[in-house]
């Protein structure tokens, strides 16, 4: 034939500085292209020659890649249907590009979207490339072999060539700025990462064996590929080894998927895979993204967040849908009916697989509950009906490792957890061993304390009291053991209000300071039986420092120290011995102080209630001056009398013992309070 020559038919000049400079962050994917494209020309040959429209023998269909690193090559090779120069002329030099310039300017970062609104998947080589020629045989008889070749401008000729079977060379003249595509092993990860799964042979050199302390080739081809991977088969054929041998090719070194799903519909759209539920431990990072999406077999992306519900993000395995195209936009995925199909019918395949688990094997959903409620907490917090279906088979585990649903739990406790407004009282703890002293005390009632100790559990705490009717989540160590859940039991004996004051005032003075931590005293009114003194945390301020960890707009929460309460039991004989003796032994410092603020705190409502019945301005006026005054000589006899209170605790080692033995109990007490805590005790002891 007579050489040709002639412009690519576009109706830009830039198609090539657009390939070169556009899509060069994700100039990777030329070889899932050119590979794909060669794949397809086998599947055509094949479909032709089941029709009877080609009758010749096909030999063994495959594909090969083959480095040059003297000349400078890769070359993707396949003996599928080939092309004739009428077909070049028509597939490779007329790019529908019109309104070109537009579209780039909307799409100039994004290289899928550009590639596959163009059909320009052959000329993703130019990305890598100086200069790309094609030699080629049509399957057609008769057919002679053409070479085309472009050297990354509109500019190409076609000429004849040799070449002796049917099928096509695609030969890429490497640009000098890529050479790691002439690396044996970038073009090994790339294949393995794109092409891993092509359902035609792809052969990429030659076997090795290690021989005279060196790898050498052997005379056996490397095929690269698994052609029928796991996913296409059919799983009435498969065993369950069979889904874990493919679930360590996906994810070596990983821990034993928990179960697994094999997707397989038709209609109404095309999609098979296989999504696995891995151990998913409950304080480890979480790893979104290892879901790998493809296309007829060939690796598309594992970006999947906008196919499948973000909590299935968690899930591991592959999708293959030839409805979703090779080369898609993010847009596209948020917008194409097809793609919200899959991700509905994933989401009930789903909820489907755990209802019928946790029905039919309720010791073997047990066992793994604690590697699935990451995993489901995630969707029952981030997808209102999804916590509809799972609401029906979701457990909670307490402190002893039982298990409930949550309807069979709500009935167990809300006979002795009811408090007085009738409203059902969760108790929970977030560490078994850290809590151990407000556990204790709250089983000695009959309570049932839950373990919620998950990543996700202080959301899911918010989110089911919402959903619950009439009940609240309490963690145990928020309050003292009378008040988690009030009663309308027996009054027990009141302190008075000055009793109260010496004793917070006393126990404030032998406080330690605790870097991070405030700490108050109160003073509560409960039974003699119960612990002397005990340390609390706010549920609604440890709540909110917990969630400023998930949500970035409670940053400040995070910020703000942790806030305790130390909380007196007046009514303990220890604490009343204390009371009693600290009384005593301040008859002469401490009594006169309180009575003179007892009259000067009468004076001060006196005062205040003549301020407020006035209507004369100077006499108000004059009343609000006495008050003022009044109100700094309180102030100065409160600081006398916690001056003379805290010099009397400072001698009272029994005080800071119980103070110390409290903030013991919770881990708060380190360092030099430590250390002073076991010399004391030592003295004490001795």
């Amino acid at each position: 034939m007579e050489m040709k020559s002639g412009n690519i038919g576009i109706t830009t000049e830039n198609i090539f500085p657009v390939i070169k400079k556009f899509l060069y962050s994700d100039h990777d994917i030329f070889l899932r292209e050119i590979v794909s494209n060669a794949v397809d020309a086998t599947h055509k040959l094949k479909t032709l020659s089941a029709k009877g429209e080609f009758k010749g023998e096909m030999g063994e269909l495959a594909v090969r890649v083959n480095i040059d690193k003297e000349q400078g090559t890769l070359t993707i090779s396949d003996n599928g249907i080939g092309m004739t120069a009428e077909e070049i002329d028509k597939y490779i030099n007329q790019i529908a590009f019109s309104g070109a310039n537009e579209f780039l300017e909307k799409y100039s970062d994004d290289a899928a979207a550009i590639i596959g609104h163009f059909g320009l998947g052959f000329y993703s080589s130019f990305m890598v490339s100086k200069k790309v020629e094609i030699v080629t045989k049509s399957y057609q008889e008769g057919a002679e072999a053409v070479k085309w070749e472009c050297d990354g401008s509109p500019a190409f000729t076609i000429s004849a060539a040799e070449r002796a079977e049917r099928g096509t060379d695609i030969i890429l003249y490497i640009d000098d700025e890529c050479k790691e595509f002439l690396e044996e092993n970038k073009i090994k990860e790339l294949l393995d990462k794109y092409c891993h799964f092509l359902p035609v042979p792809v052969i990429f050199g030659k076997k090795k064996e290690w021989k005279d302390g060196k790898y050498e080739d052997t005379a056996e081809d490397n095929v690269i590929n698994v052609t029928q991977p796991l996913w296409t088969q059919s799983p009435q054929g498969l065993k369950d080894e069979d889904y874990k041998e493919f679930y360590r090719q996906l994810y070596p070194m990983s821990d034993e998927p928990l179960f697994w799903i094999h997707l397989n519909v038709d209609y109404p759209f095309n999609l098979t895979g296989v999504l696995y539920f891995p151990k998913i431990k409950s304080n480890t990072p979480l790893h979104r993204n290892k879901i790998q999406l493809y296309c007829n077999q060939v690796f598309v992306t594992d970006q999947v967040e906008n196919i499948v519900p973000e909590f299935l993000t968690l899930l591991h395995g592959v999708i293959d849908s030839p409805d979703i195209p090779l080369n898609v936009s993010r847009s596209y995925l948020q917008s194409d009916a097809n793609v919200k199909k899959i991700s509905t019918y994933i989401t009930k395949k789903v909820s489907d697989r755990l209802v019928s688990i946790a029905k039919t094997d309720k010791e073997g959903f047990e066992a793994k509950w604690d590697d699935l409620k990451l995993f489901i907490h995630y969707g029952m917090l981030s997808q209102n009906d999804f916590y509809d279906k799972a609401s029906t088979y979701a457990l909670l585990k307490d402190v002893d490792g039982k298990y409930f649903n949550y309807a069979d739990y709500k009935e167990l406790v809300k006979g002795n957890q009811t408090d007085k407004d009738d409203t059902l009282v969760v108790l929970y703890a977030t560490d078994a061993e850290a809590q151990y002293t407000a556990i204790s005390a709250a089983k000695q009632k009959g309570y049932n304390v839950l373990l919620l100790d998950g990543q996700l559990d202080s959301p899911l705490v918010g989110l089911l009291e919402q959903k619950w009717e009439k009940a609240r989540f309490v963690r145990v160590d928020s309050d003292t053991i009378e008040r988690l859940i009030p009663q309308n039991n027996a009054e027990v004996e009141e302190v008075s209000e000055d009793d109260a004051t010496l004793l917070s005032s006393a126990f404030k003075s032998v406080l330690p300071k605790i870097a991070g931590a405030e700490l108050h005293v109160e003073v509560a009114n409960m039974s003699a039986e119960a612990m002397p003194v005990c340390i609390t945390q706010s549920e609604y301020m440890r709540r909110m420092k917990d969630m400023s960890k998930l949500q970035e707009g409670m940053a400040f929460y995070g910020e703000m120290p942790d806030m305790y309460n130390l909380v007196l039991n007046a009514n303990h004989p220890l604490v009343k011995d204390m009371l009693e003796s600290m009384k005593h032994d301040t008859a002469g410092t401490v009594e006169p102080l309180m009575a003179e603020l007892r009259g000067m705190r009468a004076r001060q409502a006196a005062l205040t209630n003549l301020q407020n019945s006035k209507s004369d301005d100077a006499e108000a006026k004059e009343a609000a001056e006495q008050s003022k005054q009044i109100h700094q000589e309180i102030s100065d006899l409160e600081q006398k009398r916690d001056e003379a209170l805290a010099s009397y605790a400072a001698k009272q080692e029994k005080m800071s013992q119980l103070v110390d033995l409290a903030l013991l109990s919770q881990g708060l007490l380190k360092g030099e309070s430590l250390s002073q805590f076991i010399n004391r005790s030592v003295d004490l002891l001795g």
